[in-house]
């Protein structure tokens, strides 16, 4: 039998949190507001000085970006690691980490949209708890909504032992229960195949996306059926998936597809939690175990992710 996933430690004021650049290059004023959102939540951050190379689009070298966060897991001073933001590259990372050296340095991981790429491998990989959660030259740089900084909070230092976040809709009843996993859709797409794809058996499986077509949407849903993946989870929850442009025609679409592709599984389907792109972007952590309630149209998590 599979052992939970390790949770890591919660965080008190005055640690030391880092901020790792593993995805596309960031701009430098973007990055200065986050941190100083994060410095003022009481912790000491810790900001590598290539943090701002570029390599193409990328944040520098896939070497040098994959050595940075196994030097971060490694540190004994920081206890948290944040993604300064998504776009492309992650995945090129994934060969080059050690997962096994991770598992002995469990830690909080924060971040999501190409991040995805690195929060289920922790889950699967190094047996560790992640966080589908904001990044700090995005997310924090732009202001978190008042509840989704309290949310973050309080996860992360282990005040929060339970919550439950609200769907638009009910696609397809039943109630479910199971470690959440997932992330972005394109992402979790473009691990199908690899040595990195997740396992989906049992879970409850989160998407959410941003800026594609409805067609895009319905040919990634596909294939994550037809490659038999939505056949094996316990459920399936959606969080904001955005047309390009806010298209209302194409959102309306995108909602059909979303039922259309997940239709008789046999297992419950939510859809439009606040996580993800466009949202207030709740922190969801993946590795949990919780539970689907279709009638009352949320997603429960009755553990805290983390160890006080």
């Amino acid at each position: 039998m599979k052992n939970k996933p390790i949770k890591p430690n919660a965080l008190k004021s005055g640690d030391t949190v880092a901020v790792v650049a593993s995805a596309a290059a960031i701009e430098r004023a973007h990055l200065e507001r986050g941190v100083n959102v994060l410095a003022s939540m009481g912790f000491r951050v810790k900001v590598s000085e290539r943090v701002l190379a570029r390599s193409g689009i990328l944040a520098g070298d896939d070497r040098e970006r994959a050595t940075e966060l196994q030097e971060y897991f490694a540190d004994p001073e920081v206890k948290a690691i944040f993604s300064a933001r998504g776009g492309y590259g992650c995945g090129r990372l994934l060969p080059l980490l050690d997962f096994k050296a991770m598992a002995k340095a469990p830690k909080i991981f924060v971040g999501f949209s190409d991040p995805t790429f690195l929060l289920n491998a922790l889950v699967d990989f190094a047996g560790t708890v992640s966080f589908h959660g904001p990044m700090v030259a995005m997310d924090f740089a732009k202001g978190l909504s008042p509840r989704s900084f309290e949310h973050l909070q309080g996860l992360l230092s282990g005040r929060i032992d339970s919550f439950e976040l609200e769907a638009r809709e009910t696609m397809h009843p039943g109630n479910a229960q199971g470690e959440v996993i997932g992330g972005c859709l394109s992402v979790v797409v473009a691990m199908i195949g690899t040595p990195f794809e997740p396992r989906f058996d049992g879970r409850i499986l989160f998407l959410e996306d941003t800026g594609e077509k409805a067609y895009r949407i319905d040919r990634m849903l596909v294939q994550l059926r037809q490659s038999g993946a939505l056949g094996r989870v316990a459920g399936i929850v959606f969080g904001a998936i955005r047309a390009i442009d806010g298209n209302e025609q194409e959102t309306q679409l995108i909602a059909r597809f979303a039922a259309e592709q997940t239709a008789g599984l046999g297992c419950p389907v939510l859809y439009g939690i606040e996580a993800g792109h466009g949202t207030e972007n709740f922190t969801i952590p993946f590795g949990v175990v919780a539970r689907i309630d279709s009638a009352a149209r949320r997603i429960i998590f009755s553990e805290p992710p983390v160890t006080r």
